[in-house]
């Protein structure tokens, strides 16, 4: 090849990567459903759940998919850790959580009582991380490790800075937090506060700081992306190997004789997504939800696919067999395989071609030619049998009732005989036969003892953004239509991303409304108002909205309604208040504030070895914090 053909060609594969990868491309639809999820992956004690817009509260199930609107209770005695991505959200005892929004851009929690640790490994300049509380907003603006406690009352709210900076919206003012600071504010209407130097760990803290080293040490991280949720578990159940063909693959340790993927679990309907796998084990979240499977002479092994900062979310990487009117056993049954390395993913839930794209080419070795081949396939309903390897090898493929599904039970108690010929005679479907439940929402989950008390679950807090929509009571929506792909005209095929090296992390996200806040000098103090969002994948009441649940015919009670009128800022949620618009400050109160950080910055002792080392990703390599302070 002459040199500067090669050079051309180079250059336009150069070009055509940036453009793959530009924001521009990656973009998914405004009320696609998000790319990533939160996870329970550590409970100790009683930890209670409640999915979003339902009543009841259950035992945690690990492994089950968190998403806005869902709450977290950890009882007395109690502790929970939780991921998005790479980011660790510690719970402590009498803590109350809940998601009330989590997206691509945007992770805003609600603390109505109790205490968080969080650390923060990754922030990009336009994702928002805001902790509200009864009497303030926290917002996170650089990485690095904080604890916010709630009083049981209310109102106070505590802020510890370990590493990082955020800024404190309430009472009609801002404050800024530094590292280094613990920060005190009381009153509700009328916030005050104090700077204090931060004391030595407790002992939750020392737990906190243990399972964050934990992650440091992982092996996993140099093979896929910490972003993605549930890779922090897998360096304790298998190991990393290379296989020709595939790359590097996980392979998990201890299996069952019998043991398939999406065998061992139960599935849940988890809203906006629909039909959910939840894994039973502790290390079954990131194989179930990103990659692929494929079997070899030694048994099942995972490949993940090509590294990409924040790959996205999938429900479950399967294919259904048979469709409406499958019987195996005399009766009406469900069946499903796993999907194999290179094979394309349709969703059975409402969503863009770009999200079909995306959540294909960030799992697995696909070009886009191949998904729109696979895509326009279900669409248009063609009568082309696709075929899969793992619908071919009878061990893989997993049935059981109808009955047994939709109610989550047991995959592995509840399995019926597969017939090989009728199976292989069947075409395969990304629609699975079954319309939800009420069960299938609750999940496998027992009713749990311990919940918050009434107050608590009542209290609203304070934010400075608007939360997503809530979710209805399931069955108070219109049925709607089965959820299925939108049906949109093929684009053209874009080029291969194979083998493009690891983009820069770019936003998927349609572009906001108004640019984003510069977090160098601060957020927004007081942000343009945004009306409810109902793209988000929550289901509006409006009729024909919802195309991702199904009708119920036992509707749990709906949750106390505590919405205020319609405010200033233009938006109203039952769990939330907009904080009020933040005002200048008088000269003297200028000087209070001055005051008060010049005498914190005069008691700040000067570091000693038997103090505790900042925390965060930015320690340096062989420091440790003391284990001694209680």
């Amino acid at each position: 090849m002459k040199p500067n053909m090669w050079i051309t060609r180079t250059a336009l594969a150069v070009a055509l990567a940036m453009l793959w990868f530009s924001p521009a491309v990656v973009r998914a639809q405004d009320d696609d459903p998000p790319g990533r999820v939160a996870r329970m992956n550590y409970v100790e004690g009683a930890v209670s759940f409640q999915p979003g817009g339902e009543g009841d509260w259950l035992t945690a199930v690990p492994n089950r998919p968190l998403t806005s609107g869902d709450n977290v209770w950890t009882d007395r005695g109690s502790r929970a850790e939780l991921h998005v991505g790479s980011t660790a959200l510690h719970l402590g005892p009498e803590s109350s959580l809940t998601f009330l929004d989590l997206n691509d851009r945007a992770l805003q929690l609600r603390l109505a009582q109790g205490s968080l640790v969080v650390r923060v490994r990754h922030l990009d300049d336009e994702d928002t991380f805001e902790v509200d509380t009864p009497n303030l907003a926290f917002t996170i603006l650089r990485t690095g490790e904080y604890r916010i406690d709630v009083n049981p009352a209310g109102d106070t709210t505590v802020i510890t800075d370990w590493q990082g900076q955020g800024e404190v919206t309430g009472g009609g003012y801002s404050f800024r937090v530094l590292a280094g600071q613990r920060a005190r504010f009381t009153g509700t209407d009328d916030l005050r506060h104090d700077l204090e130097s931060i004391a030595a760990y407790d002992a939750f803290e020392n737990w906190a700081v243990e399972r964050d080293r934990r992650e440091d040490r992982l092996a996993s991280a140099s093979y896929i992306s910490e972003e993605m949720t549930g890779y922090d578990d897998l360096d304790d159940y298998g190991q990393w190997n290379y296989v020709a063909d595939y790359g590097n693959v996980w392979v998990p340790r201890g299996l069952p004789q019998g043991w398939a993927p999406y065998r061992y679990g139960h599935w849940v309907w988890v809203a906006p997504w629909g039909w959910t796998w939840v894994e039973d084990e502790p290390w079954g979240f990131a194989p179930f939800h990103y990659g692929r499977w494929a079997n070899g002479p030694t048994g099942w092994f995972w490949v993940p696919g090509p590294v990409v900062v924040r790959p996205v979310y999938a429900p479950a990487l399967v294919a259904f067999v048979g469709g409406v009117g499958f019987e195996l056993a005399g009766g009406p049954a469900v069946a499903w395989f796993p999907l194999a390395p290179g094979e394309v993913f349709v969703p059975s839930y409402r969503v863009s071609r770009t999200y079909v794209e995306q959540v294909n080419i960030t799992n697995t070795r696909v070009n886009v030619t191949q998904v729109t081949n696979v895509y326009n396939t279900f669409i248009n309903n063609s009568n082309t049998r696709i075929a899969y390897r793992n619908q071919r090898l009878a061990s893989a493929v997993t049935a059981v009732s109808r009955e047994a599904f939709v109610n989550a039970r047991p995959v592995a108690k509840s399995l019926v005989r597969v017939d090989e010929r009728q199976l292989a005679e069947a075409p395969a479907t990304h629609l699975p036969p079954a319309q939800p439940t009420r069960a299938s929402v609750m999940g496998a989950g027992g009713q749990a003892k311990a919940r918050p008390p009434a107050e608590v679950e009542r209290r609203q807090v304070v934010a400075s953004r608007a939360p997503a929509t809530p979710r209805p009571v399931f069955g108070e929506q219109s049925p709607g239509e089965r959820p299925n792909p939108r049906s949109e005209a093929p684009a053209q095929p874009m080029p291969e991303a194979r083998n493009v090296p690891r983009p820069p992390d770019t936003n998927r996200d349609a572009a906001p409304e108004q640019p984003p806040p510069d977090r160098t000098r601060g957020t927004d103090r007081n942000p343009a108002p945004r009306p409810p969002d109902v793209n988000r994948g929550e289901q509006p009441a409006a009729p024909a909205a919802d195309r991702t649940r199904g009708p119920d015919r036992n509707p749990a009670p709906r949750p106390p309604d505590t919405r205020e009128e319609p405010n200033q800022q233009g938006w109203s949620h039952p769990l939330a208040k907009p904080a009020p618009p933040v005002k200048e400050r008088s000269p003297q109160q200028s000087q209070q504030e001055e005051q008060k950080v010049r005498e914190w910055q005069q008691h700040q002792a000067p570091p000693a070895h038997d103090n505790p080392p900042p925390r965060g990703g930015d320690r340096p390599q062989g420091s440790e914090p003391p284990h001694n302070q209680q």
